[in-house]
Order: C-alpha cells, then sequence, then structure tokens
C-alpha cells in the first residue's frame, strides 16, 4: 500500500486512479474523498486496485451510525468508478486491513 498524500509523486497508472477519485464526493463533507481524508492509502497492480479508507468497520457502528452510511456510498461509488470499467477486482479495506467493499470479476461464462 502506498500512503495517500497530496505532493507524493505519483507514477501514471496511480495519477489516473487518483483523478477519479477526486471525482468521487464525500457526503458527509462535501468536498472531494482525497481532500476530506477519507483515502488513507491505494495499490494499484495490473488489473487489480486496493483501496484503504480512513475509517475502521464495527458491526455496532454500521447499525446505528451515519458515518457508516456515507462510507458505504463512498464505497459504492468507488466500486462503480473502477470495478469493469478500469480494473477486473477490486477491493476497498478499512484501517483494520478488513475488506469492507469488494469486486471480482469471476469471468463468467453463461452455460459453464
Amino acid at each position: 500500500m502506498k500512503i495517500y498524500s497530496p505532493d507524493r509523486e505519483w507514477p501514471p497508472e496511480y495519477r489516473e486512479v487518483i483523478e477519479q477519485l477526486k471525482t468521487i464526493t464525500d457526503p458527509v463533507t462535501g468536498g472531494d474523498v482525497l481532500d476530506s481524508g477519507v483515502i488513507a492509502g491505494l495499490e494499484v497492480n495490473g488489473e487489480t486496485l486496493r483501496i484503504w479508507l480512513r475509517f475502521e468497520s464495527h458491526a455496532e457502528y454500521n447499525l446505528i451510525g451515519e458515518s457508516a452510511i456515507a462510507y458505504s456510498k463512498i464505497i459504492g461509488d468507488i466500486m462503480e468508478r473502477f470495478a469493469l470499467v478500469k480494473f477486473q477486482n477490486v477491493y476497498v479495506y478499512d484501517l483494520g486491513n478488513n475488506i469492507v467493499g469488494v469486486f471480482e470479476n469471476k469471468k463468467y461464462k453463461p452455460g459453464i
């Protein structure tokens, strides 16, 4: 994982992802997820994207917390921007390295 920092020198494949992340709005702050500090780190490896969000998931917060709703929206927006569009596999993690969002293209073929 590369820790996200706006002034870091990023390889081209990371810059493309970062430009797309700038278009995802943080519903809590109204700014983009990069400026609001939601993105902790990312990893681009061929057909796989991994993104770490700056939160820890806890079942009790997910049942009652507004932040959980905001993070769910962000995770959904990440999947919409990247899954199958740019990457075959997209994983979103919390700071505890728990998967909170996953898309894996299993290359499903009907009739097999």
